[in-house]
């Protein structure tokens, strides 16, 4: 069966990056801890020397790609060897990963169900084995959610802290950079090389210092907080509910930390209005493109999101973000109470690819609802969030219990995650397709 990682690579390019690397090693003189480390790219960044699809057939040829996005430039100066363009939903405009142009990303865990989207090959090839990073883009959960179904660390940091030079501008205000990755420990250190603003474009403010937190054991951390409002965490399935608020109790316990109660009114709401921000930016990112294609070169799902995208009003935006400054304060109030939030990553685990989406692609709107349930504040109000593995439903498909928390507060992010994968590596189960690239027989 055919899993459909990627949508491009270059045998010839990774070897003579594969053969620097090895030389500099015999010299002793590698250039960080990422030297000679695999590392794909989701096809919505630009990487030399490949064409940037987007997931589409249509894209490339009408925006051509002219060098590498500034988190892959500063990835291959730490040495990385960037193995390929991952597969995507076409346009990211859906949450299932299939893609109808370059085959669908199968789940490794069970390759007739989903990855998930839009980050979908970027999930795979990380949950495979085939490399221990991945760069995704995350403009609706679309790195935490492939994550989740996938069994991988799924980190998205703060709008702002990870420059978009050189990613496919398709949604402005909510889209960003994150890190697909077997472990905290790979997620942190990748994110220690790509993050910060470009010299040449200073920020219009002050941003908080970056600060890397030294991930030797979680039980120096004392008295965190943990928000959970049970009605919207318990919006899941059975197992998905079970295997999370088990995870929660554990750490908890472990750690004698509290969970403090907290409502978030109006998620449903809020979830409305980040779908028509972000179509309408993607609508508008794509305008000047769209006049110049035929619709018969999108997959059918991509054409009912654009046309729907396309309905939205000048007005409706601005209510949406009359609904985003609402959101932001209702949050804030809640991380007065508390350090993160804490909930599921997905309402479901993964689902069945259906044979007749294999040729048109998918837009379920009742499965993607369960998907995004857990997203839309890291998009809609550019919070950090991080989602970890801890368990798995009947079937041995894997579930993802997530971190969100204030702005700029991934140091505290990545040890609460860290503090989570210890509890649980040692139950972790290898996909039934998977690659070990370090055994050696």
């Amino acid at each position: 069966m055919k899993m459909s990682f990627f949508i491009n690579y270059n045998e010839e390019d990774i070897l003579k990056q594969a053969t620097e690397s090895t030389l500099r090693y015999k010299k002793g003189e590698p250039i960080s801890v990422l030297d000679g480390v695999l590392i794909a790219v989701k096809d919505e960044i630009d990487c030399s020397p490949y064409p940037t699809t987007g997931g589409t057939k249509w894209l490339h040829k009408v925006r051509p790609c002219t060098g590498d996005a500034c988190c892959v430039m500063r990835l291959r100066l730490c040495g990385a060897i960037l193995v390929g363009k991952t597969n995507m939903h076409e346009l990211g405009a859906g949450t299932s990963g299939i893609n109808p142009h370059y085959g669908v990303a199968r789940n490794p865990y069970d390759p007739s169900k989903i990855t998930g989207g839009s980050s979908s090959g970027s999930a795979a090839v990380v949950a495979a084995g085939l490399c221990p990073v991945a760069l995704g883009v995350d403009g609706g959960g679309s790195v935490r959610m492939p994550a989740a179904l996938c069994g991988v660390v799924g980190f998205k940091p703060t709008f702002g802290r990870i420059p978009l030079s050189g990613v496919l501008p398709l949604n402005w205000t909510v889209g960003m950079v994150g890190i697909l990755a077997a472990t905290v420990e790979d997620a942190l250190v990748v994110y220690a090389a790509i993050n910060g603003p470009l010299p040449s474009q200073q920020p219009t403010v002050s941003l908080p210092k970056v600060s890397f937190p030294l991930l030797k054991s979680a039980t120096s951390i004392s008295a965190i907080k943990l928000a959970k409002y049970d009605a919207w965490f318990n919006d899941c399935s059975d197992d998905i509910r079970v295997c999370c608020s088990r995870a929660v109790d554990k750490l908890c316990e472990r750690y004698g930390w509290k969970v403090v109660e907290v409502t978030i009114p109006n998620i449903e709401v809020m979830r409305l209005a980040h779908y028509l921000t972000i179509g309408s930016e993607c609508s508008t990112s794509l305008s000047s493109y769209l006049q110049k294609i035929n619709c018969s070169d999108q997959g059918w799902d991509a054409r009912v999101a654009l046309s729907v995208y396309g309905s939205f009003s000048s007005q409706e935006y601005i209510k949406a973000q009359k609904i985003r400054n609402h959101q932001m304060q209702i949050h804030r109030n809640v991380f007065a109470k508390a350090d993160v939030i804490v909930v599921p990553t997905t309402g479901v685990t993964a689902y069945e690819i259906k044979d007749d989406a294999l040729k048109t692609g998918e837009l379920d709107y009742i499965y993607g609802a369960a998907l995004v349930r857990y997203q839309i504040a890291g998009n809609f109000l550019g919070l950090p969030a991080v989602t970890v593995p801890v368990g798995y439903d009947t079937a041995g498909l894997p579930i993802g219990l997530q971190f969100i928390g204030k702005p700029w507060s991934e140091p505290t992010l990545m040890h609460l995650a860290f503090a989570m994968q210890a509890l649980y590596i040692s139950e972790f189960r290898k996909p039934k397709v998977f690659h070990d690239l370090l055994y050696k027989e």
